[in-house]
């Protein structure tokens, strides 16, 4: 949806808005949430000629929560495989289950033109 709104919604109808979003976007992905924001916008869009220009900055407020998930669960995310290494990650604690995972933090971490931390 965040990858859609700026390209479909009509947003003229405030007097503080400066014209069409256009391709120079810049997407702000905010913690593990929306970490695959990167990872869409260039599997999805960027590699149809959408959004060539656009950038994320992914911030972090809390790296605890990391939005770590069993290995499998990649399948479900519809990305392409090139993108694996990414969200690879080997989880140390036990619960609920040690071992490898998909870590969508990690994700948003490396596929991200930039990252800030507050």
């Amino acid at each position: 949806a965040a990858l859609e709104a700026p390209r479909v919604l009509n947003l003229n109808c405030s007097k503080y808005f400066s014209g069409p979003y256009g391709e120079d976007v810049l997407f702000i992905a905010n913690d593990w949430h929306t970490a695959l924001l990167p990872c869409y916008l260039k599997s999805m869009y960027q590699s149809r000629g959408i959004y060539m220009n656009a950038k994320v900055v992914f911030c972090i407020h809390n790296i605890a929560y990391q939005g770590r998930f069993a290995s499998s669960d990649f399948s479900l995310l519809n990305l392409p495989d090139e993108y694996k290494s990414s969200f690879d990650f080997i989880d140390g604690y036990e619960k609920p289950v040690k071992g490898r995972k998909i870590n969508w933090m990690k994700a948003g971490i490396l596929e991200s033109d930039r990252v800030v931390t507050v």
